[in-house]
């Protein structure tokens, strides 16, 4: 493989950007999303992508388990095993699987003439989109137009003769 190639290589592990990635490897950026389109179909480019790509989610720990796992979490979650509703902290029973469905806590203090006091609020991650992600990986939703073919069929049985 040419050293641009390889280039070509290392620079598509950073953002996925195929044209970019041309660009940035040393292509013309004139003709670079033709060039990208042509070197992403490149048999040696593609090995080298997918065993850099195996190595780096070996390096990280990220798998494609790993994320569904993930999303399943924020899915799935009921608020009302990790939060107390009635003092807006979280339950002592709340699990590290649990929290990790968090995505933000905010406690403002506040002092004024009625007294003193606290606000928190618990901020929790989509789970509508967690959902849609996951539904979208099992093939459950699909968005794409399909030709339907609408012929009825009917089949009359009888003797039709006296009508």
């Amino acid at each position: 493989m040419t050293d641009k190639k390889k280039r070509f290589v290392e620079e598509y592990l950073i953002d996925l950007n195929q044209t970019q990635s041309a660009i940035r490897a040393g292509y013309s950026p004139l003709s670079a999303k033709d060039t990208a389109t042509r070197l992403m179909k490149d048999k040696e480019i593609k090995k080298a992508i997918a065993q850099a790509m195996a190595k780096r989610s070996v390096r990280t720990g990220i798998s494609q388990d790993r994320v569904l796992e993930e999303l399943a979490k924020i899915a799935f979650v009921n608020p009302s095993d990790l939060l107390d509703f009635q003092n807006g902290g979280l339950l002592k029973t709340a699990t590290r699987e649990d929290t990790a469905c968090i995505s933000s806590v905010k406690i403002k203090e506040y002092c004024g003439e009625n007294g003193s006091g606290s606000e928190k609020e618990i901020g929790m991650y989509n789970k509508l989109k967690a959902l849609e992600l996951l539904g979208k990986h099992l093939g459950m939703f699909d968005d794409r137009l399909r030709d339907v073919d609408n012929t009825i069929n009917i089949n009359i049985n009888g003797d039709f003769d006296e009508c």
